[in-house]
Order: C-alpha cells, then sequence, then structure tokens
C-alpha cells in the first residue's frame, strides 16, 4: 500500500493460529476503501502462528515477543509501530464484516472532534454483544 496509511490495526494474540487467520482473511476481504496496516504481536504463541503469519500474510507487520507480555504491552507495542491516521485496537477472534472498517474510518473523518469511536461488536450469530456496566 502507497501512501498514507488510514487505519492501523493493532492486534496482539497468544496461541490462536486459527482465528488470528480468519480474522486477518476478513480483514483482506471486507476492506475495500481505506488504507490500512496490520500489526500483530505475538506474545510467545508457539503454535505456529509466526510461521503462519509469515507464509499466508506477508505484509503483516509481526513484532515477536519471547515471552507471554500479557494483553495491554502488546497492545502498547503495536501502537507504538503504528503508523495510520487511525488506530484500531481488534482482538485475534474478530471477523470483519463487509465494508466495515471503509465505513469507520468514513464516520471518524466526518467527526474530526470526536477522540475515540468504535464499531458495533456483534456475536458471531449476528447479535448485538451485551455491554457490561
Amino acid at each position: 500500500m502507497l501512501g498514507m496509511i488510514d487505519l492501523s490495526l493493532c492486534i496482539p494474540t497468544l496461541r490462536a493460529c486459527d482465528l488470528l487467520r480468519d480474522c486477518l482473511k476478513s480483514v483482506y476481504a471486507q476492506t475495500q476503501r481505506v488504507a490500512f496496516e496490520i500489526i500483530v504481536v505475538d506474545n510467545n504463541s508457539r503454535d505456529g502462528t509466526l510461521e503462519m503469519l509469515r507464509d499466508e500474510f506477508p505484509a503483516v507487520r509481526v513484532i515477536a515477543n519471547d515471552h507471554n507480555a500479557g494483553f495491554t504491552k502488546p497492545t502498547n507495542q503495536a501502537l507504538r509501530a503504528s503508523t495510520g491516521r487511525y488506530a484500531l485496537l481488534l482482538n485475534n477472534d474478530t471477523v470483519i464484516l463487509p465494508g466495515a472498517l471503509d465505513r469507520l474510518v468514513e464516520f471518524a473523518d466526518a467527526h474530526p472532534d470526536a477522540g475515540i469511536v468504535t464499531p458495533q461488536v456483534l456475536n458471531r450469530d449476528g447479535t448485538l454483544q451485551k455491554q457490561c456496566r
């Protein structure tokens, strides 16, 4: 992707090779209009994640930790490495719906005073995930 990156997807992962593969496939298949980069921080998975990323997704930027650094540290590592106008923290079990990231960036561009925007989060069956209160 040449030019400005619109969206940096920051994905920490630990022993979730198959879920991460599905997540990445959905990002590439369902994002058409925005320029994006993907940064995966692997917490020493040892389940073939690094090999899968190298073989199937060579454009993904990978940060490989030599131990399980939890969630916050890898998220911050990815954010520091990001170059996009916007950053999206993405769980490795996410499946992106058609046009979702395109619409998210368009919404953020249309609302420059917003400090944070988030997509609607659905369960695998399409129902809305309940918020914790």
